[in-house]
């Protein structure tokens, strides 16, 4: 059998972890006293009764014919809107299950293509004046079955590829949307105020995910209290720039129309609240990836000074900070690219468009998230570089040990230049020094620092 190389890293510094829980544990009870006070309980429910009904069918027959001709103005080809014709549909559910009625083609913008075996949703439309009498008219495709299939295959995959560390995602992702659809949504519903429900929201996903997701750990808490300190800083910039650039919220027809049905909802904290909670997922992604850069170069290089950690460290944090910049700003176009490109049909000076309610709104939700990304790579290293080097003997006190004992001094990393450099230290193994003075007592190189509590 061969040699087991498995090395089992030293516990955290009694010390450490009780200032760790001294500081963790108050800002968890905090968060949770926060989210029973704001909990809503009388959040308004939608009205049921003024939905209209909508029933399950299978499309059996489809027929086209002409369409007749539409006026149209003088000096055009005359218009038809088209297609035309007939979906015969044997209807699953509700009163008329098992029979088969006639609807017409959907036409117009948006209308859904129906072919034969297709499984759609039909609307009952209701006379008025003789409610005994009823149509159906066809209003989209039934979508439970692909996504379904959609989500076996992306929960298969997570677990494939992660195993035990995939189902705890999982098990987070899962955690983050009930705490959106319970807690967050309601309480702004409720009237609450959106920006403190936002916090509160994001901080209790933050707890939950981060600790289920990575385990509870110095290194986890680490990126915990890394994290909280970014919201923060996002809610504030998000504050200050909104109220410089006297953005009012109604900076989409989704918000106009939400003014409309809850005119007590406040669209400016909405906006606010949209911002931290967008900021929230790569808020976590890079304070985790620098807690763990930051024990995995002092486990690679355990004589390194805290300076040079954090020197590595932050050139890690600048290359990943690059990448997501251009993630983020993707994002918010990819989502409203079908107004932008209508913006570029528009008219107007570019400078005009550019400060509209819209743009202005878009383009402050990617700087303040980008900030507050910024901002969170020095406090995360900062803070993962204290924890993971409390308690241990540094590089200048094995140098003094290697003098004293006529043993050479060990090895120190130097700062990388670059992120391919400080990679490569995390890629590199120590090497176990051998000499007369290791075997004498001298501190071994090789320790490792630990994450655990």
């Amino acid at each position: 059998m061969g040699a087991d190389h498995t090395r089992s890293a030293p516990p955290t510094p009694p010390r450490v972890r009780r200032i760790l829980v001294v500081t963790v544990v108050p800002l968890f009870l905090a968060t949770l006293v926060a989210a029973i006070v704001l909990w809503p309980r009388d959040a308004p429910r939608p009205d049921s009764a003024d939905d209209t009904p909508r029933y399950h069918g299978t499309v059996t027959r489809v027929v086209t014919e002409p369409c007749p001709p539409t006026p149209a103005p003088e000096g055009s080809p005359t218009a038809s809107a088209g297609p035309c014709g007939t979906v015969t549909v044997r209807v699953d559910s509700g009163p008329d299950a098992g029979q088969e009625v006639q609807t017409p083609i959907p036409a117009g913008p948006g209308a859904p293509r129906v072919g034969v075996d297709d499984e759609i949703i039909l609307v009952s439309l209701i006379d008025p004046e003789d409610p005994s009498i009823s149509a159906y008219n066809i209003a989209e495709h039934q979508r439970g079955k692909p996504l379904i299939w959609l989500a076996v295959l992306f929960a298969a995959a997570i677990v494939a590829f992660g195993r035990w560390r995939g189902l705890a995602a999982l098990g987070g992702l899962a955690a983050s949307f009930a705490i959106l659809l319970t807690f967050v949504l309601p309480g702004i519903s409720a009237g609450q105020p959106p920006l403190v429900v936002a916090i509160v929201g994001a901080s209790l996903i933050m707890f939950v995910v981060l600790y289920l997701t990575h385990g509870v750990s110095a290194q986890t808490s680490v990126a915990v209290l890394g994290t909280l300190g970014s919201l923060v800083i996002t809610g504030l910039l998000g504050l200050a720039a909104t109220g410089a650039t006297q953005l009012t919220g109604f900076g989409s027809e989704d918000a106009t129309t939400l003014s409309m049905f809850r005119a007590d909802v406040d669209l400016h904290g909405l906006l606010l609240a949209g911002i931290i909670i967008g900021s929230l997922g790569v808020l976590d992604d890079v304070t985790v990836t620098q807690a763990a850069t930051v024990t995995e170069l002092h486990q690679a290089n355990p004589d390194a000074s805290r300076r040079e950690l954090y020197r590595s460290a932050t050139r890690v944090g600048r290359a990943h900070i690059a990448s997501v910049v251009n993630t983020i700003v993707l994002a918010y176009a990819g989502a409203s690219l079908p107004l932008l490109l209508l913006l570029t049909a528009d008219s107007r000076a570019l400078g005009q468009i550019l400060t509209t309610e819209f743009l202005t709104t878009e383009i402050v939700r990617s700087v303040v998230a980008t900030l507050g990304l910024i901002a969170a790579v020095p406090l995360t290293t900062a803070l993962a570089t204290v924890v993971t080097t409390a308690g241990r003997p540094g590089a200048a006190d094995l140098s003094r040990a290697g003098a004293a004992t006529g043993g050479p001094s060990p090895t120190v990393l130097r700062p990388a230049t670059d992120r391919a450099e400080a990679l490569q230290a995390l890629s590199t193994p120590p090497t176990r020094n051998t000499s007369p003075a290791t075997r004498s007592g001298w501190p071994d190189p090789d320790r490792s620092t630990d994450t655990t509590w």
